[in-house]
């Protein structure tokens, strides 16, 4: 069982109204960062990359056809993700090293 379907409900719906002509563009400028990404050695998040192209084609629109709160709520998830992923890394290495070593 997986929570995935909640982020797919949020780039897929929540964001901006997705048309399958604004999904196709979307999908496109994602998949191309995504290869330019690769072929140029950088590490990205595929997910980050589909919410960026997701908000560009709501741009494409106009600002009124974002849900700000939405936008703003992934913000601060990313902002609070990355640290938290960290520390809790940092916590396991240590207990880990101190129950091993």
């Amino acid at each position: 069982i997986t929570l995935g379907y909640k982020v797919m409900q949020t780039i897929g719906k929540k964001i901006t109204e997705l048309t399958p002509s604004r999904g196709f563009c979307a999908e496109l400028a994602a998949a191309i960062t995504v290869v330019i990404a690769s072929r140029t050695g950088m590490p990205i998040s595929t997910t980050h990359v589909l919410v960026g192209a997701v908000l560009g084609v709501g741009l494409a629109r106009g600002v009124g056809a974002l849900d700000l709160r939405v936008v703003l709520n992934i913000i601060i998830s990313w902002l609070i993700t990355l640290p938290i992923g960290a520390g809790l890394a940092m916590l396991f290495f240590f207990t880990l090293k101190g129950i091993f070593s």
